[in-house]
Formats: C-alpha cells, sequence, structure tokens
C-alpha cells in the first residue's frame, strides 16, 4: 500500500504545481503586440555622434534630413582609422515597415569597404536614379545596397528594406563638413 500513497500524493503535488504555473501565466501581463515589437529596438539620437563625426572625417558626412518620423535611428558610430585620418560612418535605421537600413561612409578602398558592408553583396545590372544622380545596385543574400563613389568618400545605402526604400533614405541624404 505504501507504493501507491507515494505515486498518487506524486501526481497531487505535480497538479498543484501546474494549476500555480497556469495561474501565474493567466495573470502576469504578456504584450505581443506590433506595438511590442517595434518597441523592442530603442531609438538613438544620433546629433552629437553627427557633429563629431562631420568635425573628424575628411570627407562630408551625410545624414538624412527631412525623413517621415515613422523612420526611427536605431546604431551610431564614427570610427576614425588608426592614423587618425579618415575613418567610417555608420546611421543605422529601420524604416516605416520596420525593415533595416543604414548609411555608411568612409575613405577606405571601397571594394572592400562596399564588400564588409553590405555582407558580400554582388554588383546587379542597372542602376538606381536619387534625385539626378545614378547609384550602383547591389543585390545580397542578406542585404541589397545603394552605392555611390565619389572622389574621396565611397557612400553606401543598405540593409534588408527594398530598394524604393532605400532610395527614400539615399534621397535624404545630405552631406556636410564641419
Amino acid at each position: 500500500m505504501r507504493g501507491r500513497q507515494t505515486v498518487r500524493d506524486m501526481v497531487l503535488s505535480l497538479a498543484v504545481i501546474g494549476a500555480l504555473v497556469g495561474a501565474i501565466y493567466i495573470f502576469i501581463p504578456h504584450d505581443e503586440s506590433a506595438d511590442a515589437a517595434k518597441n523592442a529596438v530603442k531609438t538613438v539620437d544620433y546629433r552629437v555622434e553627427l557633429i563629431t563625426a562631420r568635425r573628424a572625417a575628411p570627407y562630408a558626412v551625410a545624414a538624412p534630413e527631412g525623413l517621415p518620423k515613422t523612420w526611427r535611428a536605431t546604431s551610431v558610430s564614427y570610427k576614425a582609422n588608426e592614423d587618425g585620418r579618415g575613418g567610417a560612418w555608420h546611421l543605422g535605421l529601420l524604416d516605416p515597415e520596420q525593415q533595416y537600413a543604414a548609411v555608411e561612409q568612409s575613405d577606405a578602398m571601397p571594394r572592400k569597404f562596399i564588400q564588409e558592408v553590405t555582407l558580400g553583396a554582388t554588383k546587379a545590372e542597372g542602376k538606381q536614379a536619387v534625385g539626378s544622380k545614378k547609384w550602383d545596385r547591389y543585390k545580397g543574400d542578406k542585404y541589397n545596397a545603394l552605392v555611390r563613389e565619389e572622389s574621396g568618400v565611397t557612400t553606401v545605402v543598405t540593409g534588408t528594406a527594398p530598394y524604393g526604400r532605400l532610395a527614400d533614405l539615399a534621397a535624404a541624404l545630405v552631406a556636410k563638413k564641419g
């Protein structure tokens, strides 16, 4: 008889624990809405880093002006080269559809820089018109990109966003030297 009481007691204990866990799950709030996913990525203010980069970089640093508030900056950095000249500017954003887009600029060797920031994307057919300028299209497994090489600086607008959104971001870019 003793063996049956042990099994019976164990089953009753598990039932009580299961009911307790279920009650805790029901009463703890769960926010699985789209707003929760949207707010999971923090928005950053990039103004100070932009001013610093524009002062430090030997090229005119590009940042968007006039984008709708539905675009949110999520990451920013400027890294100077070891020799103190030049470096790389990065501004990451989420577009209105929560797709990633980034502005990447550098005075480094264009081919290597483009490969790094586009995660290995390759040049695709055709050009993308952005205002009065033509940008090269790059297609990759993870990122698409629009690339513009100018004297002394390469600007890459890249991310998971479609080419149209990348073009919107590229059109909003204003390059200034601090």
